[in-house]
């Protein structure tokens, strides 16, 4: 039986309880584009699949509508995969467990992919309603998103004839964006050198955090994982000799990690002044996060003393350093919009191995000179290190445009039916609105969608009532266009 057959509007969720049984975590999207294509088909619709799996979906005109300006309906199909510790799940072969709360539809231990599978469903709605009236429309739906905008930046728009996007990658309704910070993603790879010691196993656990959007949440003040980790090792490093094992964290770069490992030795002399300094760390970090991570856990793990292969003296201090010193969260605030994050940076994915310690961050800035200085940061102080630096999915802000005639349909129209205005703003998040303006002239598009709430996280929740206000909002939007 269908969890969504009874939730209005019906024929959205609908789609949208399909695409939640599809897996589509980035870079794995091969499924849902074929979905994409094999609706396409069975709807005869005009469509295009490339080789990366974007889809473009076109629907002509209902009669009375052939004059009237296309209009671009455009999401992605990919999801970030995050679930809580001790969930069994393939993100790549399994569906999500999805169930309903109150006025929210959530998955089971995992991300919901609301973000952005409601904007598909949306699309899928429209398209299939052969009753709607609506001027041509063009659905694309890109792939890769999430780690970088991969799909937008590659995908071929020449098909297409409408100057009138709507962007459906936002999460407040009511909330219309205008433009968005551009960005891009560093790998960095530190060379390191092991050693065999002697001496007691410790395992260490930050967990229960509450992680987020790197984008969305940047400016809450969050404890990122990867860097509470590295304060951690330097605090008992200061202290104590220790040997580090192991440390790994975080699954996507565009994500605040919530939860990180490490394994230690320490000298078996130093095991009770060990867990008094724990005991101090944790105190610090509960009182400094108490209110933006009232959960924080360190866990503590002590197994067997006994010999094992720890890092050298040298990278020892060179994986610190990088810890203790890479940038991270807000670097400048807007002087133009006041409240905006113009400029940060997120250490998204850590691994250490036996070659070298290996860092994945997301930079963002609505300013290109900010984004290209803090990205010589990260070059300086990887190299500084003896170590490399690659950069992926850089892509462009989406700047501002001053006079927009659909603003003014937009307030129009929402008014009308909501006898309230909307709101236009920015927003720090990555967006592919900028893409799509570097390939069509004199594009003129928003941003919006309906209530998400804590999106990248397994606490991400998705307003049923709000999807269906943004549903009529799109539907009275194209029957307006006449």
């Amino acid at each position: 039986m269908s969890i969504l057959e009874n939730v209005q509007p019906k024929n959205v969720f609908h789609y949208f309880e399909e695409i939640c049984q599809i897996p589509h975590g980035s870079y794995h999207t091969k499924q849902i584009s074929d979905y994409l294509t094999a609706f396409a088909k069975e709807h005869e619709l005009e469509y295009y699949q490339d080789d990366l799996n974007n889809v473009v979906m076109i629907k002509e005109a209902t009669a009375g509508y052939e004059a009237a300006s296309p209009v671009i309906l455009q999401g992605h199909m990919d999801m970030v995969c995050e679930k809580d510790a001790g969930v069994e799940i393939d993100f790549e072969k399994d569906g999500l467990d999805i169930y309903i709360d109150g006025d929210f539809i959530k998955a089971k231990g995992t991300t919901l992919g609301g973000d952005d599978g409601i904007a598909v469903a949306y699309a899928l709605a429209v398209l299939a309603d052969d009753s709607l009236e609506h001027p041509r429309l063009e659905a694309v739906i890109t792939v890769d998103e999430e780690v970088g905008l991969l799909g937008a930046k590659d995908i071929d728009l020449s098909m297409l004839k409408g100057h009138i996007l709507l962007n459906i990658d936002s999460e407040e309704e009511g909330h219309f964006l205008t433009s968005c910070a551009g960005g891009l993603s560093t790998q960095t790879k530190i060379p390191v050198v092991y050693q065999r010691e002697q001496g007691i196993k410790v395992s260490l656990h930050l967990h229960q955090l509450e992680g987020g959007h790197s984008g969305a949440e940047i400016d809450k003040e969050r404890a990122n994982g990867i860097i509470e980790m590295g304060r951690i090792l330097k605090y008992l490093e200061e202290r104590i000799q220790i040997g580090l094992i192991s440390l790994e964290g975080g699954l996507k770069d565009n994500a605040i990690p919530r939860n990180v490992s490490s394994s230690i030795m320490i000298l078996p002399e130093d095991r009770e002044a060990f867990s008094s300094y724990i005991a101090e760390i944790t105190e610090i970090l509960k009182k400094e996060y108490a209110i933006s991570d009232p959960n924080l856990t360190l866990d503590v793990q002590f197994d067997k003393e006994g010999s094992y292969e720890v890092l050298n003296p040298s990278s020892l201090q060179k994986v610190l350093f990088y810890l203790r010193n890479v940038p991270n969260g807000v670097m400048h605030m807007s002087t133009n919009i006041k409240g905006l994050v113009e400029t940060s940076l997120n250490a998204g994915i850590m691994k250490l191995n036996k070659e070298e310690l290996y860092i994945s961050t997301s930079v963002r800035s609505s300013v290109k000179s900010r984004k290209e200085e803090l990205t010589d940061r990260l070059v300086y102080l990887t190299e500084f290190l003896g170590g490399e630096i690659s950069i992926e999915g850089d892509y462009p802000a989406w700047e501002y445009c001053a006079d927009s005639r659909l603003r003014e349909k937009v307030s129009e129209v929402y008014t009308r039916i909501f006898q309230k205005e909307p709101v236009f703003e920015a927003i720090h998040a990555g967006l592919e609105c900028g893409m799509f303006a570097d390939k069509i002239a004199d594009l003129d598009a928003v941003s919006f969608g309906p209530d998400m709430f804590d999106i990248h996280t397994p606490k991400e929740r998705l307003s049923i009532s709000s999807t269906e206000r943004v549903y009529k909002f799109i539907v009275e939007f194209l029957r307006s266009m006449k």
